[in-house]
């Protein structure tokens, strides 16, 4: 009965601090949850669309449970140090990790051996999705479309910049050369300012990236000849798909994203809790302006939603990575 007494005390207590039932509700399942700071590792550093997406959420969910969220950046080796910290911290619920899709759905294939297992370690939250990715080269490159810039990447050394390996556009440049026989190299960087900093200044003939990163240079001597995904950037009504352009691989006409994973054992109502804040995050003027500026009309989806797709989404990914036969090791 005293038992009884303290976890009605205590949601009473929840309830006042809580916006809405299901919080008042996830909190009750979790007993004391969140009773310390909060931390989500980013796999990449400051200033992009990771970072971003993973303070702004950070700080709504501070306001929401009255802790704070710490974002804590460790970059480096393809995303794997971020995860890794996360992979195997504690399944209370205090540590999660961003990062794109890739380093958490290829990463398994593209690596013949990881310091945890991406089946068993972790599971989704959520996924915020990222929108078109730019395609951009040096702006002296006379080309005005994938395809003329393919036909001079035959004649002419070329680099294509990643913000990691086994990224998005590490794949684009790999399925290039296998479909189109050019032999683009692949630069990595850790992060994507210093690999658009580098198309600006023609040490790099072309990036895949997000629309704001872009836009950082677009002025500066970089133009985008292509998005990819299934619609065009709300922010490059004018520039085309890779689709409309006619290609028709897999790979460019799927929208990665930034998933938002915990330790595989957290519990249900926390997991619950913390994707539901991402959805109603979204819904936030910020999150707007957020999304606008980054030209992703799209938003993040509940817990139930978010594995629908996972189920859905994961193979596919997988095996275009299987098929590349692409290997970091």
């Amino acid at each position: 009965m005293k038992h009884f007494d303290h976890r009605r005390h205590f949601l009473k207590a929840a309830s006042a601090v809580a916006t809405t039932s299901v919080l008042g509700s996830a909190w009750a399942q979790a007993g004391k949850w969140p009773a310390k700071p909060i931390r989500i590792v980013v796999a990449f550093p400051p200033g992009g669309l990771t970072d971003a997406l993973a303070r702004s959420y950070g700080e709504h969910l501070s306001g929401k449970l009255g802790v704070p969220v710490v974002v804590d950046n460790k970059p480096g080796a393809g995303a794997i140090i971020g995860i890794d910290a996360a992979a195997k911290s504690p399944t209370d619920g205090y540590t999660l990790v961003m990062s794109t899709s890739g380093t958490f759905w290829q990463n398994r294939i593209l690596y013949s051996k990881l310091p945890y297992n991406l089946d068993k370690d972790l599971t989704p939250v959520t996924v915020f999705p990222s929108g078109p990715l730019v395609v951009g080269i040096h702006d002296k490159i006379p080309a005005n479309n994938m395809a003329e810039f393919v036909a001079w990447a035959k004649k002419n050394p070329t680099s294509m910049g990643t913000y990691a390996p086994g990224s998005y556009p590490h794949m684009v440049a790999d399925q290039t050369n296998r479909t189109q026989g050019t032999q683009i190299q692949s630069v990595h960087y850790r992060g994507e300012a210093p690999m658009w900093l580098d198309v600006a200044s023609g040490q790099l003939q072309v990036a895949v990236g997000s629309y704001l990163a872009f836009n950082a240079v677009a002025s500066r001597g970089v133009r985008p000849i292509g998005v990819t995904g299934s619609y065009r950037s709300p922010k490059l009504p004018n520039v085309p798909t890779l689709m409309e352009q006619g290609d028709t691989a897999k790979l460019v006409t799927l929208e990665g994203g930034l998933p938002l994973m915990a330790p595989t054992g957290t519990p249900e109502a926390v997991l619950k809790l913390l994707a539901d804040e991402a959805v109603a995050w979204s819904n936030t003027d910020k999150a707007a302006k957020l999304r606008e500026t980054f030209a992703i009309p799209n938003k993040p989806k509940n817990l139930a939603g978010t594995r629908k797709d996972w189920e859905a989404e994961v193979p596919v990914w997988i095996k275009l990575a299987v098929d590349l036969g692409i290997k970091l090791d």
